[in-house]
């Protein structure tokens, strides 16, 4: 890596100091992640990154590598602990970047006349063109499934030209499942056909923060003014505002503001409005007065979906279908892992040269695999089957030998037997105290049905996929 202190000393008119900050904290993380990730991985994939642009109006730094698949890499593997690593740094940012290195190397702090010129009442605003937004986070890189169907919709109307129909837009639903990339996505899109329309994008926690900054330095009007100017406010993460009063006050006073003059508002949290503790119930009111749309974990069609994208444009070395199967049915948590644990066979069989195999790929990915894995339960699988054939879950216990029941009944006892370690007897037990011949002529039964009848076999693959999430 190029010597940081003769990078810096190299440009002119920078702020010293900030960038002393800059450089003595980035050796510090360094060595830090040395220690934390290991020699070898730390050399890999984090030795040659430089520091890159650092705004001090968002706080937010660059940090450069030498690919755009290197940048995604590392955001995946260790994005997470690096904005941590930052924030703790003393060295004044808030927000870290990952993208590819542009010709020009080293940190330049981005004054705000060097922004394109706004209107005096724009004045301050933190502008953000498509430029600024990541690539991959686009409404084309988006690939979409029922669990996510209706906020990508969404997202869509509120970056259109045309003024939708309804705001604020709350698109809410757990770690790692989309909801950042449908943010950059609708700036960008806004961006590209309202390029003069201020655009201020932050988290909860920015937010909150420039607000008890600006009471501090009594600067409260330039703060309010600057919110109010934009014509798309993203807030990403609204749960974190839960109890801080005067932070709530301030942003009901501004979704308000912006609702009446017509600006569009997204806002995400980890979940939906009346399931959010310690918000102002006016704030809650006015979120739920837009439109609510949800992004339910994705369910393994989706994810096979996601691979399949991912595959299209990885090149070598090639990923069997096998492979794409083992990741889909393996890692469930979130697509955000999915991604990262494709990104890592990727890397490892470019770095080292070997093909991508289903072995392979099981040994790679044993951690993420055993934290993924969950035990599915028979009572689930009785409860799931109740449900999809509108029967009373106490029935899969009865003695009723009723066709309206029995088959729901058998259909149970087969997962049981096929998603559970449970044993005969055992299933037998479950379901009423039935004997494990039972359970035999139930499994057989299903089977015989799966080959013969595609109903019964839909009606299978729509409990499988629902039952592994």
């Amino acid at each position: 890596m190029k010597d940081i202190t003769a990078v810096i000393g190299g440009l002119s008119g920078l702020d010293t100091q900030q960038n002393a900050r800059l450089e003595t904290a980035w050796a510090t993380i360094r060595a830090g992640l040395r220690r934390d990730i290991g020699a070898r991985m730390f050399d890999q994939w984090l030795k040659a990154a430089q520091l890159g642009d650092y705004c001090p109006e968002s706080q937010t730094l660059d940090l450069l590598f030498a690919s755009d698949f290197t940048a995604n890499f590392v955001s995946g593997q260790f994005g997470d602990r690096l904005r941590m690593a930052w924030r703790c740094a003393g060295a004044g940012v808030r927000e870290v970047r990952l993208r590819r290195a542009p010709n020009a190397v080293g940190p330049r702090i981005l004054e705000l006349s060097a922004t394109p010129a706004v209107p005096v009442e724009e004045a301050g605003v933190a502008q953000q063109p498509a430029s600024n937004f990541q690539p991959r986070h686009s409404f084309d890189e988006f690939v979409t499934g029922e669990t996510n169907h209706l906020a990508f919709s969404a997202a869509q109307a509120m970056a259109g030209e045309a003024q939708p129909r309804f705001s604020p837009l709350f698109i809410h639903g757990g770690t790692g499942q989309g909801k950042t990339h449908l943010l950059h996505a609708i700036a960008r899109t806004f961006s590209d056909h309202s390029p003069s329309a201020p655009v201020l994008y932050m988290s909860a926690e920015r937010f909150m923060m420039e607000f008890v900054n600006a009471m501090r330095a009594n600067e409260t009007m330039m703060f309010k003014a600057r919110l109010r100017a934009a014509r798309l406010l993203l807030i990403d993460d609204i749960q974190f505002i839960a109890g801080k009063g005067s932070t709530q006050e301030e942003f009901l006073h501004t979704i308000n503001d912006l609702i009446d003059s017509g600006a569009r508002i997204v806002v995400t949290a980890d979940r939906a409005p009346q399931m959010l503790d310690a918000i102002d119930a006016r704030i809650l009111s006015r979120l739920a007065g837009g439109l609510v749309a949800d992004i339910r974990p994705a369910g393994l069609d989706l994810r096979l979906a996601i691979l399949e994208a991912k595959r299209a444009i990885a090149g070598d070395p090639p990923v069997p279908d096998a492979v794409v199967d083992f990741l889909a049915r393996s890692i469930r948590s979130n697509v955000r892992e999915l991604e990262g644990a494709f990104n890592k066979l990727i890397a490892y069989g470019q770095l080292t040269g070997r093909s991508i195999d289903l072995e392979f790929a099981q040994t790679m990915l044993a951690d993420a695999v055993r934290a993924n894995a969950r035990r599915i339960t028979v009572d689930e699988i009785q409860k799931a089957c109740a449900a999809h054939y509108k029967i009373d879950a106490a029935e899969m216990r009865s003695k009723r030998r009723a066709r309206a029941v029995a088959r729901p009944r058998q259909v149970a006892m087969y997962l049981a037997k096929k998603m559970t370690p449970r044993s005969l007897p055992e299933i037998g037990r479950i379901f009423g105290g039935r004997d494990h011949s039972t359970v035999i002529h139930a499994v057989r039964t299903i089977e015989d049905l799966r080959q013969n009848n595609p109903d019964i076999d839909a009606d299978i693959r729509a409990l499988q996929r629902l039952l592994e999430g």
